[in-house]
C-alpha cells in the first residue's frame, strides 16, 4: 500500500519560521563636543547609554589650510586645552566604547583639492588622532578609534582617496574604523563615492533636514524607503540618525514612542542594522531620548 507523505508537520514549521522573524541587536551612537553644557567625555561615557562617541568637529582642513578642531565650550585647542580630553577617550575605550573624530561639519572651512591633498589630511589625522606621533597632538596622547565624515558642504571631490589612505593605516596593526555621517537622499552628494569604497564600517545616515526621506506627521512611509534604499546599497552597518530632541534639528524628529513601536521593529529585521544614532548629547540630556529607546534598539 502507497503511504501518504506526512507534509502537514513541516508546512506548520516553515509556516512558524516566516512568522519569526530574525530581530537584530544594536547601539546607540552620539556626538559629543559642540556645548559645553553637555558634561564631558567621561561622564558621556559613564551614562552607560552609548556604544560610540563622535567627537565633533574638525572642521577646518585641507586645501593647505592649518587643521583646527572646535569643541565648541569645552576647552579652547589654541592653547592647548583639549589635550586633557585624553582622559576621557581612554576611559569610554576602557568600557569598550569606539571613539572617533568627527571631521567637517555644517559650519566650516574644509575641502580636499587632490588625491595628495587627501594624503597629507590623513597623514595628519594618523600623526595627531590617531596611532602616528606628534609633539602637538589637539587631544593629547591617547588613540582614537577612528575617523567620522561629517561632510555638508566645500567640495565633493577626493573623500574616497582619503578614505582609503585612512584605510591605509589599519595595517599598521591596530584597525583604523572609518564612519560616515550622510544625508538620506540617496546618493548623498559628498560622500556617495567614499561609500561605494566599502571602506566604512558604520554608516549613521542623518533622516532628518530632509524632507523626502524623513518621518513627518505620522508617516514612515518615506523614512522605511528611504531605509531600505540604503541598506541594500551600501555595504556598511546602517544607524538610523536622528534629533535627540525637536529642538535638535529643524525637522524629523521622531517621538520615542512612535520610534520603539512603529520603525524599529521592522529596520531591525536588516542584517545591516546597527542602531541609532543621535545628534546630540546636549540634546539627549534634555530629552532624555536615549534611555527612552534603549532597551528597544
Amino acid at each position: 500500500m502507497a503511504r501518504t507523505p506526512q507534509s502537514t508537520p513541516l508546512l506548520i514549521s516553515l509556516s512558524v519560521l516566516a512568522l519569526l522573524q530574525t530581530s537584530y541587536a544594536g547601539g546607540i551612537a552620539i556626538y559629543w563636543g559642540q556645548n559645553g553644557n553637555e558634561g564631558t567625555l567621561t561622564q558621556t561615557c559613564n551614562t552607560g547609554k552609548y556604544s560610540y562617541v563622535n567627537i565633533a568637529f574638525l572642521n577646518k582642513f585641507g586645501n593647505g589650510q592649518t587643521p583646527e578642531i572646535n569643541l565648541a565650550g569645552h576647552c579652547n585647542p589654541a592653547s592647548n586645552g583639549c589635550t586633557s580630553v585624553s582622559t576621557g577617550i581612554r576611559n569610554c575605550q576602557n568600557r569598550g566604547i569606539k571613539v572617533m573624530l568627527s571631521i567637517g561639519g555644517g559650519v566650516g572651512s574644509y575641502s580636499l583639492s587632490s588625491s595628495n591633498d587627501a594624503q597629507n589630511v590623513a597623514n595628519y589625522l594618523w600623526n595627531n588622532f590617531l596611532g602616528g606621533q606628534s609633539s602637538s597632538r589637539p587631544l593629547g596622547d591617547a588613540v582614537l578609534d577612528g575617523i567620522d565624515f561629517d561632510i555638508e558642504l566645500g567640495s565633493t571631490l577626493h573623500w574616497d582617496d582619503l578614505a582609503r589612505a585612512l584605510s591605509g593605516f589599519s595595517k599598521r596593526g591596530r584597525k583604523v574604523y572609518l564612519t560616515a555621517a550622510p544625508q538620506c537622499p540617496f546618493p548623498d552628494k559628498f560622500l556617495g563615492t567614499a561609500l561605494n569604497t566599502g571602506l566604512f564600517d558604520y554608516v549613521w545616515v542623518q533622516f532628518y533636514n530632509n524632507p523626502q526621506c524623513q518621518y513627518s506627521s505620522g508617516n514612515t512611509n518615506n523614512l522605511l524607503n528611504s531605509w531600505n534604499r540604503w541598506t541594500s546599497s551600501i555595504n556598511s552597518q546602517i544607524f538610523m540618525g536622528l534629533p535627540a530632541s525637536s529642538a535638535a534639528a529643524g525637522s524629523g524628529f521622531i517621538p520615542a514612542n512612535v520610534l520603539t513601536s512603529q520603525i524599529l521593529p521592522v529596520i531591525k529585521r536588516s542584517p545591516k542594522y546597527g542602531g541609532v544614532m543621535l545628534w546630540s548629547k546636549y540634546y539627549d540630556d534634555q530629552s532624555g531620548y536615549s534611555s527612552s529607546i534603549k532597551s528597544s534598539v
